[in-house]
């Protein structure tokens, strides 16, 4: 029989051997299925947290899980030395599901988000003919595209940043969804805009109306590339495929990542135009295990998940109930609430408990939740919750706050 001690036995392992880079809450995962997770001690929770949106098909999908299986027994890894089955097919696929031309599969967002860096100054170089070592990205204030050193070079995370320099120069800063400020940061050494459609850990902070179409038009009007950063609110989070689909805008380039691994293993890629992602050649880019045989075997099967159209069906649907119960907590220690689909943030009021503090009671009602910052709870649940389940967990939110 597990007791407390044999709880704060792992704890203090991790604590002793693990980097501190991460503040866990006190609980031991040991199995889990769907939105649900059983810590080692038997006690279940309703997860709310979907690793980072990693598990927006829930937590071993059974279709993900079979094709995991098929493809151990025959190959995991070959190298991109050699082709093996499941490459092409991976990317023809995802590329039909998403309209766009060309995959560059990665393991991590970060990864993605890189590589679409290094893609789209090469292009600026290449195509659009700007000076060698000359080539900007602009990027918005807020944002959160991962933690390698050059990303954190344009982070405006001041935790993101301290002790890690000196940083990457060559990006521009702009406050989101100011459009005018946009455009005059554009000038002729522009070689792409990199942007969150909705920036996730700042708060779930969705684009003013209009915004985003503006974007579009600056990258047209200047010949910049529109890099769409859809690692978190792509693949059914928001209700739509991908987030920039809900303001009818298509980007040249998409980072996506998280779900594309089914809560199985690291998958990324970068997805756009085959004149963009053309101008990589042998040598210039590459990854050992990016693209191998049982992470695109786990990725068709995520992209047969999608293409049914159910999960995005299912983000809209129990998004709008989730929407409406986070508002109606505004004023029950709550001061305002953002997001779309099945994803959200519930900003607290400074006199109550932080966010971390919530965090942690909500472990006593059964709910598996991390904060965003101090003072905001974020609400991103795998796709695959109930109405009851959502109910559940919104009601151990509005009961902890009561209690403050």
């Amino acid at each position: 029989m597990v007791n407390d001690k044999m709880v704060d036995d792992y704890v203090s392992l991790d604590e002793q051997w693990g980097a501190h880079n991460y503040h866990p809450l006190p609980i031991v995962i040991s199995r889990a299925q769907g939105s649900r997770v059983v810590d080692i001690t038997g006690k279940h929770y309703i997860d709310i947290l979907a690793g980072y949106s990693a598990l927006n098909f829930g937590h071993r999908h059974p279709e993900l899980v079979s094709a995991a299986i098929r493809q151990l027994e025959r190959v995991t890894l070959t190298a991109r030395a050699f082709h093996h089955d499941q490459f092409g097919a991976f990317c023809k696929e995802l590329a039909e599901l998403t309209g766009t031309e060309m995959v560059l599969p990665m393991n991590s967002g970060a990864e993605a988000v890189e590589s679409a860096i290094k893609v789209g100054r090469k292009w600026a170089y290449e195509i659009k003919g700007i000076p060698e070592g000359s080539a900007e990205i602009v990027v918005a204030g807020g944002n959160f595209h991962g933690r390698t050193t050059t990303i954190v070079s344009f982070s405006t995370d001041d935790a993101a940043r301290q002790g890690f320099g000196p940083f990457t120069p060559g990006f521009k800063t702009v406050p989101f969804g100011d459009g005018e400020k946009l455009a005059s940061a554009v000038n002729a050494n522009t070689a792409a805009i990199l942007l969150e459609p909705i920036q996730g850990e700042a708060g779930v902070i969705l684009p003013p109306d209009g915004y985003l179409a503006t974007v579009r038009r600056i990258c047209d009007e200047n010949n910049v590339l529109l890099i769409a950063d859809e690692v978190q609110s792509g693949l059914a989070r928001t209700g739509r495929l991908l987030a920039c689909d809900h303001w009818g805008v298509k980007a040249d380039l998409y980072a996506l990542g998280k779900a594309l691994g089914g809560g199985i293993l690291p998958l990324s890629a970068v997805i756009g135009r085959r004149d963009v992602l053309g101008v990589l050649r042998p040598g210039d880019h590459g990854s050992t295990f990016g693209g191998n045989p049982l992470a695109c075997a786990v990725g068709r099967a995520v992209v047969r998940l999608l293409r049914t159209g159910e999960f995005q069906a299912r983000a809209e649907k129990f998004g709008a109930h989730l929407q409406e119960r986070a508002r109606s907590l505004v004023g029950q220690g709550i001061v305002q609430t953002t997001g779309i689909g099945l994803w959200a943030a519930l900003r607290l009021a400074p006199d109550g408990p932080s966010a971390r503090t919530v965090s942690e009671r909500l472990l006593n009602h059964g709910v598996l939740h991390k904060e965003i910052s101090r003072d905001t709870l974020r609400i991103a649940p795998p796709l695959v919750i109930t109405e009851v389940e959502l109910d559940l967990a919104l009601d151990a939110i509005a009961k902890v706050l009561s209690e403050a």
